[in-house]
């Protein structure tokens, strides 16, 4: 049998193989049996060695023509297997796009995080900023620009957390207060804000007290402010947060910063002013402390007190929310119990 008749019959031999592959797997030792270097046609290529200088050239183009032939047959085969994978997967993997989704459970800000939201769009609305401060603060900051110098007595009430003798976790949103007197270019308006952060305290925890919660401390300062602005004002955030039927009642208090100092009252909710065992039988429900800014603290900030004066108040989303909703325990909104967080689904 000539070379010839043998390269056309392992060219033949070739292609059925290659019909006859049913993966890529096949398909790459047809490729090696019959094209690598110790395959058929590598063996069969070795004999023209012995062939006539005239026969030499055909015999080779003939070869080159077979390997060709083969390749283009190997890369056809190949494609349509991959082809085939590629639809099978297809099939098996297809979605429906028709069908309705997995539902997903849609979240809601924390009930306590609704309270602050709803406390500064009010204070927005009116006109004042939101700033914030750091939580790890200074004792100046906190207490001695607060008109609590060091020893002072009041500062019992609020034991805290030091880091070291001057750096101490704040426990009111005061000190950002202290910081923007500082700062307010008086000739260019009014200062007017509010700053709410989480503050902290040596509390034990209990139903109502909690070592770690939230504050919203207000400041306007001006020139001829009075107790009226403030009390309208506190009228206006007892509205928006419980309602209009609810009033509001200054009573006398005491607070370092302020000067007169007042504790601040609205119309019981549970019993709406007639007096019931929630409000001790008094028609009212303490809420907040607030006052007329002391002009100590003006002074230490660099303001003068006898030109500028103004109010400040404090108000503790936490108990907001416990009276807005009657929860009873204040660790309830650390707990993180998805069952009782759902209940507060609507903002504010």
């Amino acid at each position: 049998m000539s070379l010839k008749d043998k390269l056309d019959e392992l060219h033949q031999r070739g292609l059925a193989e290659i019909k006859k592959s049913t993966d890529l797997k096949d398909v790459n030792q047809v490729r090696v049996s019959l094209l690598g270097k110790k395959g058929p046609i590598t063996e069969v290529l070795r004999g023209m060695r012995d062939l006539d200088a005239e026969e030499r050239p055909k015999v080779g183009a003939f070869a080159n023509e077979i390997r060709d032939d083969l390749t283009a047959a190997l890369t056809k085969r190949r494609e349509e297997l991959e082809n085939a994978v590629l639809n099978a997967r297809l099939a098996n993997e297809k979605i429906d796009v028709t069908l309705p989704g997995t539902p997903v459970a849609k979240g809601e800000p924390h009930v306590i995080q609704q309270i602050i939201d709803q406390i500064e769009d009010l204070f927005l609305g009116m006109g004042y900023q939101v700033l914030s401060g750091p939580e790890v603060e200074e004792d100046k900051y906190n207490f001695e620009m607060m008109n609590l110098p060091k020893n002072h007595p009041a500062r019992d009430m609020q034991d805290t957390f030091y880091i070291t003798k001057e750096i101490l976790m704040r426990t009111q949103t005061s000190p950002m207060q202290a910081r923007t007197l500082e700062t307010h270019d008086f000739s260019q308006g009014p200062l007017k804000m509010i700053s709410p952060g989480v503050v902290y305290r040596r509390d034990t925890d209990d139903p109502t007290h909690s070592h770690q919660f939230h504050q919203v401390e207000g400041l306007v300062i001006d020139k001829h402010i009075t107790m009226a602005d403030l009390k309208g004002t506190l009228q206006v955030l007892a509205h928006e947060l419980f309602g209009d039927k609810f009033d509001v009642r200054l009573r006398p208090s005491y607070f370092p910063f302020t000067e007169p100092s007042v504790e601040a009252d609205i119309t019981c909710f549970n019993c709406g002013g007639k007096g019931c065992k929630v409000c001790k039988n008094t028609g009212w429900i303490e809420v907040l402390g607030a006052g007329m800014v002391h002009p100590n603290v003006l002074k230490m900030a660099g303001v003068d007190p006898d030109v500028y004066g103004g109010f400040a108040f404090g108000v503790g989303p936490d108990r907001f929310a416990m009276l807005k909703y009657g929860v009873d325990d204040i660790r309830n909104f650390y707990l993180n119990d998805v069952r009782f967080l759902t209940q507060f689904t609507k903002k504010g």
